[in-house]
């Protein structure tokens, strides 16, 4: 075992970093794979008051509430979570934002990311009635995907400090060499 460990420490950085790089891939696919296979995704109109349950979340819309920014209005949609226990386990919101001097109306979705999955948010239309048009989409490991980029770029790190990839730095041996070498005089 002890000789084992010593030649795993000894390996070169680029076969950590290979091994990262590989294990990020993994992530990776992973995420994607999950996100695919296991989303969902909700279309429905909705009233202040109303819940909507979406692969075991429920969420309660509280209505719309105008707001003015610096160069747009809105109407900002408020859900808020609720619990197994029935209580409120948190909030998100989504708003339609309307630029006057562009005459262009844009969405800002709304975004909770829980453990490694997340449940995404947006406003469509309001109806004569009162009711908002939700589109709701729950993608499980789907930050999976984004770590596994970070990992793989980390891996990538790793093996470019690797001694032997580098321009120019001459190896310890080579430099041992030169340093016990005896100098000729001609």
């Amino acid at each position: 075992p002890a000789v084992m460990l010593r030649r795993f420490a000894g390996l070169p950085r680029s076969v950590y970093g290979t091994a990262l790089a590989h294990l990020g891939l993994g992530l990776t696919l992973l995420g994607i794979v999950g996100t695919l296979s296991f989303g969902t995704e909700r279309i429905l109109t909705m009233r202040a008051g109303e819940t909507v349950e979406l692969s075991g979340h429920t969420l309660r819309f509280e209505g719309l509430f105008p707001r003015k920014g610096p160069n747009f209005t809105e109407d900002r949609g408020r859900f808020v979570m609720i619990g197994s226990d029935g209580n409120a386990d948190g909030e998100i919101s989504s708003a339609k934002r309307f630029y006057p001097v562009r005459q262009t109306v844009t969405t800002e979705s709304g975004i909770r990311t829980i453990g490694l999955s997340q449940l995404y948010l947006s406003l469509g239309d309001e109806g004569n009635d009162g009711s908002v048009v939700v589109r709701l989409w729950w993608k499980p490991l789907v930050t999976l995907i984004w770590g596994g980029g970070l990992v793989m770029m980390a891996g990538a790190a790793m093996s470019l400090m690797d001694r032997r990839l580098r321009v120019g730095a001459p190896s310890r041996r080579r430099r041992q060499v030169a340093a016990t070498a005896p100098v000729s005089s001609t």
